[in-house]
Order: structure tokens, then sequence, then C-alpha cells
């Protein structure tokens, strides 16, 4: 008649692996993500990085007409 759980080496077994994985740490570095201003140009219409949000005034870019649709947008940055 079956007990409803395993025994044996397949129980062990496992057990082993599940212990393993409660002991193992899953420590994933998290990117730092900086604003970036996109948007469209006379020379490229398609959406594309202008600047860094700290070196480009996304509002004076509008407001002279040299780009629209500008967004900031969070982008990790390579370290």
């Amino acid at each position: 008649m079956p007990r409803g759980y395993m025994e044996g080496p397949a129980a062990e077994e496992a057990e082993r692996l599940a212990d393993e994985a409660s002991r193992t740490k899953h420590d994933h570095p998290k990117q730092k993500a900086f604003p970036a201003v996109y948007g469209s140009t006379n020379d490229d219409p398609t959406p594309h990085f202008l600047g860094w949000r700290n070196e480009v005034d996304p509002d004076a870019l509008f407001a002279s007409g040299k780009a629209w649709g500008v967004t900031i947008r969070r982008v990790a940055a390579a370290t």
C-alpha cells in the first residue's frame, strides 16, 4: 500500500538537492540605472539616445525645436 511519500535512495537524493539549493546564495548585483534622454531629431527621425539627463536639458531641446518626442528613460550603464 503506498504511503504517499518517497522512500529510499530517490528520497535521499531529493532531500540532498533541496538542502544544497537552500544553502546556495543567489546574489545578483543590481545594475545602476541612470536617466537618459531619448528623442527624435531632423537628422534621425526615429527615437534615439540624445544624452544623459545631467548633461542634456530635455525641455530646452524641445523648446528650441531641435528635438521632439523627448522622453527620459532609466538605462543601465556598463560598469
